[in-house]
């Protein structure tokens, strides 16, 4: 194992590197925030195809694959087509709006009345999707140096804490394109064929197992429906990933480069599924199908090859852990303390821009540390990873794309979406249970009601508003930001 060890400790050491690299760039709020707006097609696909495929779609998905066959699939299939139908329809637009976080486009839509409410919401979600992903350090770190949880957990939350926390956005999406290069050698071009290998090939997994392990729609019509509401339409919403939108130079960039990234997860998605379906003729009696990539990882994957593997999933799970860390904390200081201070002042000399880079980067300390100590006392990443989704899709789905696509929509329908949706999705998942299926669908029926209702009984967007919100999705009116000094066009 002392080559495999020596393969993880570069990666690590590389990860702060580039962090220590990305905090040279990190000149204004746009830099840290959306790395200035500047990256072109190679590094925006690279990015956004990290932040979407994390632990629970590489370590999840083979889990999957494990067992319900090939079906298993579908969950990150669903996340590949929800960043396909954000990058065809909607990336182009939300791009031209030079925000920083959803909440100040339903500001921008609906006149500035729904920022706080909505930010909490989404720095809940935000907050438990990175938990899940840290959580997911000790399972990683287990099987590498047979590691306590909580110590595994703190070493992993610290070193994406400190890349994170020194180059903000720029940090992340260096450390993402490392990481999408791991994943892609490590998952597909790697353990993928060796998987199949040592299992006798596709004729032996199929004479080995139960037919329905290789029919597309094993794993049942209901589950797959679960999937496409949650991951699909969360895909569309998600704080996470709109900041990655907003990092793209112009709109081809956003739509062509997302449309790439979405096809590559649905590649990663049928990988895994059958790297679960390889496991599951090698391992048959697996105590947790979530054992299923490290156990084959462990023992079928010759020494160096195996390092490089574990390496790739410690890739998948740290890109979506600091895609998740900037987005909480992007939200919890632009959206919910900037708004609660009231700070009257705007703008500002080259000292307040130093400034707002220092808020931002102590809030990723803060938040980073917080969910260290949250993923620490939790336990259950799938009830996590639920109770995030629910969340976003059940507050947030409606009052977004209602803004997006509906011109009657109001400010007081936003908020009642919001609320509405909301409460129903936390009573009826400690009514129904976190993993039912009731929560997303009543939830997200109660938000929808609730935002014509009150969006027709109450007075129409002030047409000036109106008239702000068309400029900005247009692309004619943006606001001015302090620019770096070369555009970035990998």
């Amino acid at each position: 194992m002392a080559v495999d060890y020596a393969v993880i400790v570069a990666y690590l050491a590389g990860m702060l590197a580039m962090g220590w690299w990305g905090m040279r760039r990190a000149r204004s709020k746009s830099d840290f925030l959306v790395a200035g707006r500047r990256l072109g097609p190679w590094m925006y696909s690279g990015t956004m195809a990290a932040i979407v495929l994390g632990g629970a779609s590489t370590i999840g998905g083979v889990g999957l694959g494990y067992t319900h066959g090939l079906s298993g699939a579908w969950m990150v299939f669903t996340i590949g087509l929800g960043l396909l139908g954000l990058s065809v329809f909607f990336s182009a637009r939300i791009a031209r709006l030079k925000v920083y976080t959803v909440s100040e486009m339903l500001d921008l839509r609906y006149g500035g009345k729904a920022g706080v409410i909505s930010g909490v919401v989404m720095w809940a979600y935000t907050l438990m999707l990175a938990v899940t992903s840290t959580i997911a350090y000790a399972t990683i770190f287990d099987v590498l140096f047979d590691l306590n949880r909580t110590v595994a957990i703190i070493l992993g939350g610290t070193i994406v804490v400190a890349y994170s926390t020194l180059g903000g956005m720029w940090s992340i999406t260096l450390t993402d394109m490392v990481q999408f290069v791991v994943k892609t050698i490590g998952v597909l071009l790697l353990l993928l064929p060796i998987a199949v290998v040592k299992a006798g090939g596709f004729a032996e997994m199929k004479a080995r197992l139960p037919h329905e392990y290789f029919t597309p729609f094993g794993i049942g019509g209901s589950t797959i429906f679960t999937y496409v509401l949650i991951y699909t339409f969360g895909m569309l919403i998600g704080q996470d990933i709109w900041q990655r939108v907003f990092t793209a130079r112009g709109d081809k960039v956003a739509r062509y480069g997302g449309t790439v990234a979405g096809t590559y997860c649905l590649v990663y998605a049928l990988a895994g599924a059958v790297i679960g379906t390889a496991a599951k003729v090698l391992y048959p009696d697996l105590g947790s199908p979530d054992d299923a990539f490290a156990t084959i990882v462990k023992d079928e994957l010759p020494m160096g090859v195996r390092g490089l593997v574990l390496a790739a999933a410690l890739a998948a799970v740290m890109s979506t852990s600091s895609g998740a860390l900037i987005a909480c904390a992007t939200v919890a200081n632009n959206d919910i303390w900037s708004r609660l201070r009231l700070r009257g002042r705007r703008g500002g000399g080259d000292g307040e821009v130093r400034d707002e880079v220092r808020g931002n980067r102590a809030f990723i300390l803060i938040m980073g540390v917080g969910v260290i100590v949250v993923s620490i006392m939790l336990n259950n990443v799938v009830e996590a990873l639920t109770v995030a989704y629910n969340l976003l899709v059940g507050g947030l789905l409606v009052p977004i794309l209602g803004g997006l696509l509906w011109r009657r929509g109001t400010a007081s329908g936003a908020l009642a979406a919001v609320i509405v949706g909301g409460v129903a999705v936390i009573g009826l998942m400690a009514a129904y249970g976190i993993l039912a299926d009731q929560p997303v669908y009543y939830g997200l029926l109660s938000s929808l009601a609730a935002y014509l209702v009150v969006s027709l009984a109450t007075e129409p967007t002030d047409a000036a508003v109106l008239a702000t919100w068309r400029e900005r999705l247009a692309g004619r009116e943006a606001e001015a930001e302090p620019r770096g000094d070369v555009p970035v066009r990998a």
